[in-house]
């Protein structure tokens, strides 16, 4: 299950670097003296921000519930799995909490970003192994997007049947969202999509795309060589007067 966003990047360019690695690798350091980058995103009333940034700021927070509908119209939610979707190496490389056994003490004298309703150390209370800067949700929110238009991973469904089959049976289906991530100051559109996924990841047409069309230029660019080769490659350029 992905949501997508559009447009979301078309007026806020600065957001690809307004984000501090340090911070988010675990630095201490880094908690109380968050880098400029993150400006204007860095102080909350002169209280350092953690995670700092316009990236982290604007953290996706609509939730989704997804049920099927039997055929007493009795409906049976469907499992989402929130474990697992973000990539190996962000989950236990790039992104790691501060040293310490208790992340409210760790977080001491650090503020909340300006648009979450709790803190950091608070995004999943059902969770406490899902808390942090290793929080999946806020790891794949900050693997930022290289286009205004882009897919996310929200969750995995898996089968009631078969818990590790993440597969539907046929049927309908009823979308439940819980509101909160606002797209109107910057006129954009969300979408959730259900897909199904391989080990290469799930569907990216855009690489599809990019992929032919760099093939289809190679490939004129090739005959055109070819054309000149045949023409032009056997004439005698021999520079040489003769007697």
């Amino acid at each position: 299950m992905y949501y997508g966003l559009s447009n979301f990047y078309q007026n806020h360019r600065r957001y690809v670097k307004s984000r501090d690695d340090r911070q988010l690798n675990g630095d201490t350091s880094a908690l109380t003296s968050p880098n400029k980058d993150c400006m204007p995103y860095n102080l909350n009333n002169d209280v350092p921000i953690a995670p700092c940034g316009a990236i982290a700021n604007s953290l996706f927070n609509d939730t989704f519930e997804l049920f099927y509908i039997q055929d007493n119209e009795n409906r049976t939610r469907i499992p989402l799995m929130k474990r697992g979707i973000a990539w190996w190496t962000d989950k236990f490389v790039k992104f790691r909490n501060p040293a310490g056994d208790n992340l409210t003490a760790a977080f001491e004298g650090t503020a909340r970003p300006l648009n979450w309703p709790r803190p950091v150390y608070e995004l999943d209370p059902k969770d406490p192994e899902n808390n942090g800067f290793i929080n999946e949700d806020f790891i794949v929110w900050m693997r930022t997007a290289a286009l205004p238009t882009f897919r996310k991973l929200y969750r995995i469904i898996l089968n009631n049947r078969d818990r590790m089959t993440p597969t539907l049976p046929r049927g309908n289906y009823t979308l439940e969202v819980t509101y909160n991530y606002p797209v109107i100051s910057f006129e954009g559109r969300k979408r959730m999509v259900l897909s199904t996924i391989s080990w290469m990841g799930g569907k990216n047409p855009f690489l599809g795309i990019a992929y032919i069309t760099v093939g289809t230029i190679c490939f004129v660019l090739g005959l055109v060589l070819l054309v000149i080769h045949y023409k032009y490659g056997n004439h005698n350029n021999n520079a040489d007067i003769p007697n």
